[in-house]
Formats: C-alpha cells, structure tokens, sequence
C-alpha cells in the first residue's frame, strides 16, 4: 500500500516559499532605491581607507627601514640573522598595528564627509 502524497500541502509549501522569496526580493529592491549613497559615494569611501593605508603604509615602511631596520646590520656589512627575524617580526606587528589604525580612521573620515554632503543636500531640499 502506497499512499500518495498530499499535493494540495506540498503545493501550498511552494507557493508560500515563493512568496517569501519574492518578498525577500522586493525589500532588497527597496532597501537599493532607498539607499542615500550614489555610486561615486560608494567608491569614495571604499578606494579613501585604502588609498590612505597603503600611502601611510609605505611611508611607515621607508622610516622603519632607515631608521629601526638598519640595527640588522653589522658594522662589516653582514647581517645579524637573529636581529633581523626579531625586526622583522616587530615590522609585521608595529605595521599590522599602524595599518589598522590608519584604515580606521580614513574610513571614518570618509563617512563623516559623505555624511555631511547627505546633510548638505537634504536642508537644500
């Protein structure tokens, strides 16, 4: 005896998945159209905390290598091995450290500039 499965309910499951989906679909649609940032405000504060970070980075990276990463370096011209892992792992820190703190606040700055231009624009309004 095989029972057959109760089409009404399975059918009944799928449309109600559907409409969720769909639902799903018209609040992303909204939430796109609604949003206050335009595309070149999108770039803005995406391309400024890296920018700034990899400026900021390499100006870190040549001060650390003429003042800090030189220590390495024996009077002779050969290099202490050991000094330069240790430099070398203090570098990834102190830039990891560094970088962070850059990307953090170039991003907020960014923010804070298209936050005001919204502004700006809004009391126009």
């Amino acid at each position: 005896m095989s029972e057959k499965p109760d089409m009404e309910s399975s059918a009944d499951r799928a449309v109600a998945a559907l409409h969720a989906v769909d639902e799903k679909v018209n609040a992303l649609r909204d939430q796109r159209l609604n949003d206050p940032d335009s595309f070149g405000d999108k770039i803005f504060k995406t391309a400024t905390p890296a920018l700034a970070g990899l400026v900021f980075g390499k100006a870190f990276e040549m001060l650390w290598k003429r003042s800090v990463g030189r220590k390495s370096v024996r009077a002779d011209g050969t290099t202490n091995e050991a000094a330069e892992v240790a430099l070398s792992i203090a570098f990834a820190v102190a830039s990891a450290a560094f970088g962070t703190l850059v990307s953090q606040l170039s991003d907020r700055g960014s923010k804070a500039i298209v936050n005001k231009r919204h502004a700006r624009q809004a009391h126009r309004k």
